[in-house]
């Protein structure tokens, strides 16, 4: 019988020569296309004498403000030749000055061609002669725990390292607040501050990941680090290409829970696994396909989910505008559905206005909700009525403490159903005001004079 391993198969090191193998050539044909991120952005903070009574008898309530400049570093890789480079928006995001270092030194301007704070990813566009060298994008869900990895950034500003790992895990989720979805590569690879926006690099040569967080108390690398995975980065980067100005979700038109072992139980799966419907929306694209409350979706186009989140990244990466297939669970039998990815509707004129006048919602910004602005303001896709889509610095309607995705429900005893009737209701002057507003799910009654 032959001992010769199959040319695809991977393996381990099975001798000592092999075993003493270098990560040098890799290094050497990767490492010029990971660069350093440097943000510069200017704040400005109160001046600790704008208390001061006796200054204020010369300059009242308008103290001038301390400006400075704040700085960020993080780390990106070149994924183009003319100069497309891609990190995380954490890393650039209120930037006014945005510089990219390569690793020969150089230094260039670059601009934002498009960012995303759910995904927390961001291309930038370097403004310099190409070409620049590139690291090819590879397939993540080839990627197999026990894989060998190698980590490249810029960590706490040192210089450029790398670092050398396995694949721990895949499709972690609950790694980072406020993420459209958790699915993440988990590697022992050494991340730390500084490496964020930077390469996890396959043993081909090819870019599996963009190092994303870590799970650390003291701020250094505990061997658990996490990775945007690679094939959600190409949707991202297709869609800067396509220059949208925004990243665009495909709406589902309906919510998902987790699975618990009892629901398994009840509903004959082997074990607690996939995306539990929890509400369909009417006429949605999930009612269109046949998937109804209680059942499981447990996999898309053949790949298992695992849970709601991967459910999610799953469907991303599909695109919109192209179908899915979803095997969808139900009384012991799973069945195929296919699923047209669309972009979540307007159903209601959008109809935003600034609230002007003597009413404490002036200087907030106000629109009819749909699922399309649902879907920008990061809330469910179930949202009705009028919201507060901004609230200008320093307005009555900051003052009183209204806020981003607040649903204004009646104001005065008057319902708020559109933009139209809050203009009307807040156009007169009472003596108080008495507003009702929704804020994550909870009634606020408020009284103002």
């Amino acid at each position: 019988m032959s001992s010769e391993r199959p040319a695809t198969a991977k393996a381990v090191p099975e001798n000592r020569a092999e075993m003493q193998m270098s990560f040098s050539p890799l290094v050497k044909q990767t490492a010029n296309a990971v660069v350093n991120v440097y943000a510069e952005k200017l704040v400005e903070s109160r001046s600790p004498l704008a208390d001061d009574p006796f200054l204020q008898q010369f300059f009242g309530q308008r103290m001038p403000n301390r400006s400075e400049k704040q700085s960020s570093l993080g780390s990106g890789v070149i994924v183009g030749a003319d100069g497309i480079v891609v990190t995380n928006n954490h890393v650039i995001e209120g930037a006014d000055d945005i510089k990219v270092a390569l690793a020969d030194g150089r230094e260039f301007e670059s601009k934002v061609v498009l960012k995303d704070d759910r995904l927390d990813l961001a291309v930038l566009k370097i403004e310099g002669s190409a070409p620049f060298q590139t690291i090819p994008l590879g397939d993540s869900d080839s990627v197999e725990v026990g894989d060998l990895v190698l980590a490249i950034g810029n960590p706490f500003g040192v210089g450029q390292t790398v670092t050398s790992g396995i694949v721990s895990a895949l499709a972690r989720n609950q790694v980072t607040p406020g993420s459209d979805f958790g699915f993440f590569i988990q590697t022992d690879a050494a991340i730390n501050p500084g490496n964020s926006g930077g390469g996890l690099i396959d043993m081909k040569g090819e870019l599996i990941g963009i190092n994303t967080a870590i799970f650390s108390r003291g701020g250094g690398s505990n061997g658990v680090g996490f990775a945007i995975p690679a094939n959600l980065v190409k949707v991202f980067i297709e869609s800067a290409k396509g220059g949208t100005g925004s990243f665009i979700r495909p709406f589902i038109g309906a919510s998902f829970e987790p699975v618990t072992s009892e629901v398994a139980e009840a509903l004959g799966l082997d074990r607690a696994r996939g995306a539990l419907v929890s509400s369909v929306i009417e006429g949605g694209p999930a009612e269109k396909a046949g998937i109804r409350p209680g059942e499981v979706v447990t996999a898309v186009n053949g790949i298992a989910v695992e849970h709601p989140d991967a459910l999610g990244y799953r469907l991303t990466t599909v695109g919109i505008g192209k179908d899915a297939r979803l095997s969808v669970a139900n009384n012991g039998k799973v069945r195929e559905v296919t699923l047209r990815l669309e972009r979540a509707p307007e159903t209601a004129p959008r109809d935003e206005r600034l609230i002007e006048g003597r009413t404490p919602f002036a200087g907030a910004v106000v629109g009819n909700l749909s699922p399309r602005l649902a879907d920008e303001l990061h809330m469910p896709a179930t949202s009705e009525g009028v919201v507060i889509t901004a609230v200008n610095r320093g307005s009555p309607a900051a003052r009183v403490g209204f806020a981003p995705k607040d649903i204004i429900v009646a104001v005065n005893g008057v319902p708020i159903d559109k933009t139209e009737t809050l203009v009307k209701a807040t156009s007169d002057d009472p003596a108080f005001w008495r507003v009702e507003i929704e804020r994550d799910g909870q009634r606020i009654r408020q009284f103002f004079r």
